[in-house]
């Protein structure tokens, strides 16, 4: 069981940087320096970036539910 947890805690590990990696930024940050403060005609909030939002936090409880099971299986074990 901490196996199956163990992996699915690096893939959603995984899936986590690359998701926060694809959201825009937000100004004043580290994404101006690298010409993601460029701001267009086509800003707002899409469907895409909403559903990014969506995704993003959805993997992101899963991975913290993998902590919660993976810490209390080691208290179990001990």
């Amino acid at each position: 069981m901490t196996l199956l947890f163990t992996i699915l805690l690096v893939l959603t590990s995984l899936l986590m940087i690359a998701l926060v990696l694809l959201h825009k930024g937000r100004g004043g940050g580290l994404s101006d320096m690298f010409g993601g403060g460029v701001s267009s005609s086509l800003g707002g909030s899409s469907v895409a970036e909403r559903n990014l939002d969506r995704i993003t936090v959805g993997i992101g409880v899963i991975w913290f539910a993998c902590i919660l099971a993976l810490g209390l299986l080691k208290a179990y074990q001990s």
